[in-house]
């Protein structure tokens, strides 16, 4: 079942803090076109003056200046950037503002009116939303596109394919190798990580005397291309689990923890019950290298050991190479289960998984570096967002494309292009899922997961490859994909693609 087939969606961010502010109108934008010689009728056509903006204003009431910001700019004279996707704007009140970033400036706007302005540099998009059917085309050859990913990979596989992620120019995602990476944007600091135990060890093994299994699972988002409650399943053959959530339950969670928002939340209440358990299985809902979320760093940060799969590279980023435990490092789930019950009951083995907690046993210094360097913050209001941040990432990378671009068509016989920039598999490439337990061939063709997940993984490449078609053929109407997918199975079937 690893062919072709079905789709993918998901999401929800809120709106962030404001960076700069000031007044002016979109009427006022210079007519000067680029070079006509360089521009197709498409490109013309996208620059003539757009009477429909001439409402638009972008409102703002103080700037902050980055510490190498020479900027002097009037707005006027800023190139624009498009955040695409409609409910994510980093910036309120408003959809239009004034950005003043480390070296330079830009217009930022969430108004797609401008898409075809020949200063509109750059469109950002956020990932989940990301749907090939819906991309501004036709692709103008002054633009680039820039893409913000931090959610699980499960929300848009397109995103995993060579074709889908080679049409952005910039990104930030969970990969390190991304150009603006997060992938330790659940780990809100190194303090979080030395908070004290929660629940000491002589607590647990009296609530273990009492009855409380030494496993915990909570989870109620069941049907994920992880496949993790197929592990789950089979590992509670070997070994007590008490599963709450939805998925798996067999204990019912106390009523007032009932609401899922004490979780998100970390509310003490919730925080308190979770604590008390020695051992939380942290499965992600996708598999993905540097993929990592709150279901690892949360029972690090309470003193209890997470029983980790996820991300492959997970290693990379422990605080020391004794302070989780990766799933995949077994052969089966029964072997796991007895790892288990020998911690279980060897206080002194069980402890050497909590050593981090002292400052002197954080050994991982590359662990310890990213989180020393990184310029964005988690609760942290002495920094920018990492949305602001990748915000003026772009603005000050295009600002540096437009001057090299100018630079060389004053001399082109001493100057070089500015090489373009285009983004590769390293900065995505999450693997085809797999059942989390046994073989796929060994699955039943009814199978609700299979019939699900393989499928949506390739339909996503087919619509990857489709998008790719269509700029390549200067379309601009982003419909006729599934007609260019269409053409592309014919080919393919008759030996030509």
């Amino acid at each position: 079942m690893a062919g072709r087939g079905r789709m993918v969606p998901c999401a929800c961010l809120g709106l962030f803090g404001v960076l700069c502010w000031v007044w002016v109108s979109f009427a006022s934008f210079p007519d000067d076109q680029l070079p006509l010689e360089a521009l197709d009728a498409v490109d013309r056509a996208a620059f003539q003056p757009q009477s429909a903006l001439s409402e638009m204003e972008f409102s703002s009431i103080s700037s902050y200046r980055g510490p190498g910001n020479r900027d002097r700019r009037i707005n006027k004279e800023l190139p624009i950037l498009l955040w695409w996707s409609g409910g994510l704007f980093p910036h309120f009140p408003g959809d239009s503002e004034r950005i003043d970033c480390a070296t330079s400036s830009c217009l930022v706007t969430s108004n797609r009116k401008v898409q075809m302005y020949k200063r509109t540099a750059s469109i950002i998009f956020y990932g989940t939303d990301f749907r090939a059917y819906e991309a501004p085309l036709p692709r103008l050859r002054h633009q680039t596109w820039a893409l913000f990913h931090e959610e699980s990979p499960m929300n848009n596989y397109f995103l995993s394919h060579g074709p889908g992620i080679r049409l952005f120019n910039y990104t930030a995602t969970f990969r390190r190798e991304s150009d603006y990476p997060l992938t330790l944007q659940w780990l809100p600091s190194l303090d979080y990580l030395l908070q004290p135990v929660a629940v000491p060890l002589g607590e647990k093994n009296r609530l273990r005397r009492g009855g409380l299994a030494p496993v915990l699972y909570m989870q109620s988002h069941c049907d994920v291309p992880s496949d993790r409650n197929r592990y789950v399943q089979e590992l509670m053959k070997y070994i007590q689990v008490d599963s709450y959530g939805k998925c798996l339950n067999n204990k019912p969670l106390p009523e007032n923890l009932e609401d899922t928002a004490t979780a998100t939340g970390e509310e003490s209440s919730f925080m308190n019950f979770v604590a008390r358990y020695k051992f939380h299985l942290a499965l992600e809902n996708g598999l993905c290298p540097d993929y990592m979320t709150e279901k690892l760093w949360r029972p690090l940060h309470q003193g209890c050991v997470p029983v980790y799969r996820g991300s492959s590279s997970v290693a990379d980023w422990m605080p020391n190479d004794h302070s989780a435990i990766i799933i995949d490092h077994f052969p089966s789930p029964k072997s796991l289960a007895e790892f288990l019950k020998r911690l279980d009951e060897n206080d002194d083995e069980y402890a050497r998984y909590l050593e981090f907690k002292k400052p002197s046993r954080i050994t991982n210094t590359r662990l310890l570096e990213a989180l020393e360097t990184r310029e964005w913050g988690v609760n942290d209001m002495s920094k920018p967002n990492y949305l602001n941040g990748f915000e003026c990432y772009v603005c000050d990378q295009e600002n540096a494309r437009l001057a090299a671009e100018r630079t060389y068509r004053k001399a082109p016989n001493k100057n070089q292009p500015p090489k373009p920039k285009m983004a590769n598999n390293s900065h995505m490439g999450c693997p085809l899922p797999g059942p989390g337990y046994g073989h796929v061939t060994d699955l039943p063709a009814d199978d609700g997961w299979l019939q699900i997940w393989p499928q949506d993984y390739w339909q996503s490449l087919d619509q990857a490859e489709g998008l790719e078609s269509l700029i390549r053929h200067n379309e601009s109407d982003p419909s006729l994909l599934w007609k260019h997918i269409q053409n592309m199975a014919v080919s393919r079937a008759r030996g030509k693609h």
